[in-house]
């Protein structure tokens, strides 16, 4: 019996005709799997925080694929306001949406607030793709054919805790316990997204996936606002060393996205060593991740926060039309 091949970004199936968005598209992982989608034919909406950086995102991705269909729009995760305003436009603007890849985030960072007061990497790596999948997900429903929401999370969820008495951490905080937090909710809710949507019957398909170890401006962003410049410059040979490469790193987002095998609730990653590095596999989280009334209190108190309140009711009436 032969082997089979490795994943390849060469595998994925022809995305002509459909429309993804990824969240923190114009750098690292959200750059590469951009790039991987309009090389299939996609129609890409780069939503960046600085529009500045993703029309310089776009503009490298067409020197590779000069008739890639890309659009750059504003979306800061770190202000609700923001995050209402593109998903407003986006529903003004598109009929349909087949992929959201909910993949911009912030590591490690000396503590800091967002614009609506929560606790910076909580805010921005769920609560702020909490409120967008929400307002988003009318459209993924009334999509033809198969659409899919892909939350990024990370290994490091494995060393977080969701607490609720102090979940901005006013009281305490360590910026990997927060990490690992904001990891966590984000297999929180990807799982119970999932199971809510199973059960109105609403044909959209949430999963969730993690880069392993790879290079990219992540790891340097939290010494850089700490001005700890030994850690930046010992994060940046790590990346050259033992990190595998960005583009590696989103194999597992876009596997997730477009292989045919995946189902509701998969977790994709790398299959090498520790989830650290190889190619993409289907592979399991940690049993926090899987506690169904954990997620539960999680959405509640999500959706007060963001005041962002899914209608599966409501959804359940739109459904697919199959192309």
């Amino acid at each position: 019996m032969s082997r089979q091949s490795p994943w390849t970004a060469d595998a994925m199936p022809d995305c002509s005709g459909k429309t993804v968005v990824v969240t923190g598209a114009n750098s690292g992982l959200g750059l590469e799997a951009s790039r991987a989608f309009a090389g299939k034919g996609a129609h890409v909406v780069l939503a960046c925080r600085s529009t500045d950086r993703g029309e310089d995102a776009r503009r490298e991705i067409l020197t590779e694929h000069p008739d890639a269909s890309l659009e750059v729009r504003e979306l800061d995760l770190a202000d609700l306001a923001s995050v209402r305003s593109f998903a407003t436009d986006f529903t003004d603007d598109y009929d349909e949406l087949h992929v959201l890849c909910n993949n911009a985030g912030v590591m490690a960072t000396p503590y800091r607030t967002t614009k609506d007061g929560f606790e910076l990497q909580f805010g921005v790596n769920h609560l702020g793709h909490f409120a967008l999948t929400g307002q988003l997900l009318e459209t993924l429903a009334q999509t033809p054919g198969e659409t899919r929401v892909v939350s990024t999370s990370s290994g490091a969820h494995r060393m977080g805790d969701i607490d609720f008495e102090d979940l901005q951490h006013q009281h305490s905080y360590s910026k990997w316990g927060a990490y690992g937090q904001s990891k966590l909710a984000n297999l929180l809710f990807a799982y119970e997204l999932d199971r809510r949507l199973s059960v109105a019957d609403v044909d959209v398909t949430s999963v969730a996936a993690h880069p392993g170890y790879a290079a990219t401006n992540l790891q340097l962003r939290g010494p850089e606002m700490e001005g700890a410049d030994v850690q930046e410059r010992l994060m940046a040979v790590a990346n050259r060393v033992v990190a595998q490469s960005a583009a590696m790193g989103a194999l597992p987002i876009l596997y997730a996205a477009t292989a045919e095998d995946v189902r509701g609730g998969d977790y994709i990653g790398p299959g090498g060593l520790g989830e650290m590095r190889g190619y993409p596999t289907k592979v399991a989280s940690n049993d926090k991740s899987y506690d169904m009334q954990l997620a539960d209190d999680l959405w509640d108190v999500s959706e007060g926060l963001t005041d962002v309140h899914y209608d599966f009711d409501a959804l359940a009436g739109v459904g697919h039309v199959v192309n």
